[in-house]
């Protein structure tokens, strides 16, 4: 499901949502156990899991970019600076199911938000089919998906040219 981006007094919102068929827990060890982050976002990795700590993004050419942790409650909120915009994770019981939110606060639509949305679009995918126990092909979804968040975007904003 793709997100719904709405725009507000600080820009843009964009919210996805997934219900997957698991724990709480062994959704929120995605987001927070290195080793089951790095099998969706292998970039990204946890320093220092607290409200005030850091997330770390690894260019993979020696250099990373150090992000604060801005929200964080055990078990179900996870909120970090994503450069000028934030990200925000919610893992929320519904029954036997679990929903899992991710709330990107966007200041300004440029060129590459397209990119951003398609990216976490696909690592959400990866996530569910990771916890499912299966695969899917990263570049295949990448390539469906970013011309649909251009055209969202577009049909919002005017054409970014």
């Amino acid at each position: 499901m793709r997100a719904e981006i709405i725009q507000d007094k600080q820009g843009y919102t964009a919210t996805f949502s997934r219900t997957l068929a698991h724990t709480p827990q062994s959704v929120w060890q995605m987001l927070t156990d290195n080793q089951k982050l790095k099998q969706w976002f292998s970039e990204l990795s946890v320093e220092d899991l607290k409200e005030g700590g850091t997330m770390r993004f690894d260019f993979e050419d020696g250099s990373y970019e150090e992000l604060a942790i801005l929200e964080y409650e055990e078990g179900s909120i996870l909120g970090f600076e994503w450069w000028k915009d934030q990200v925000h994770f919610e893992v929320r019981s519904l029954n036997r199911d679990t929903q899992l939110l991710l709330i990107e606060t966007i200041r300004q639509i440029t060129p590459h938000t397209a990119k951003d949305l398609t990216g976490w679009h696909v690592c959400l995918d990866v996530i569910q089919a990771r916890l499912d126990g299966a695969e899917i092909d990263r570049d295949q979804e990448w390539q469906k998906e970013l011309p649909e968040y251009e055209r969202l975007l577009d049909s919002l904003t005017g054409s970014l040219g």
